[in-house]
């Protein structure tokens, strides 16, 4: 080889050098990886998330519910006990186009979203939930349960913790009965 081709040989290299790093630096960052901060399964989730809602010694309201409701929120929990969370889901769904604003439906539904692991659906849904409801009792600790559960899948560490500390807010005791 000639020196004339080695030293277009090492120009070529440095060339082509430059230009491997230039498109190395523009090359978009590789997306954020979700790291879950809880490795309970979606089963374990809802089981916590119901324990929140417990507690007889406090005021809660039921209110009337229209049949057809009650018969979609009956066939929503046949569904979910056999494990079948679509058709769950869809009664659920069913029953919300009937009564589109009624918090114990959406925080049902969300319940289904998390066991088919539709974290951000589940919190969406019980965010609404308790901007719609009475903002305590058990339903209103249901509600941020899910929130924090879902925040804590995303891997939100702050937003679960957020969550987390509104749960005890949503008691409230019943009036004394003389």
């Amino acid at each position: 080889m000639s020196a004339m081709s080695i030293s277009s040989m090492s120009g070529l290299v440095s060339v082509l050098l430059a230009a491997g790093l230039v498109a190395c630096a523009s090359a978009p960052p590789p997306a954020p990886v979700t790291v879950a901060l809880t490795d309970a399964t979606p089963t374990a989730m809802v089981v916590a998330i119901r324990a929140a809602g417990q507690g007889n010694d406090e005021l809660a309201v039921q209110p009337l519910r229209d049949t057809r409701v009650e018969d979609l929120r009956e066939a929503a929990r046949q569904h979910e006990h056999a494990r079948r969370y679509a058709q769950a889901a869809q009664s659920l769904d069913d029953a919300i186009a009937i009564v589109a604003d009624d918090p114990m439906l959406l925080q049902e539904r969300a319940e289904v979203a998390v066991l088919t692991q539709d974290y951000a659906m589940a919190a969406t849904l019980a965010e609404r939930a308790f901007a719609l409801g009475s903002q305590v009792g058990p339903l209103c600790r249901r509600h941020w349960k899910t929130i924090e559960q879902a925040r804590l899948k995303s891997g939100d560490a702050a937003a679960a913790a957020a969550a987390g500390q509104r749960i005890d807010v949503c008691t409230v005791a019943a009036p004394n009965r003389f």
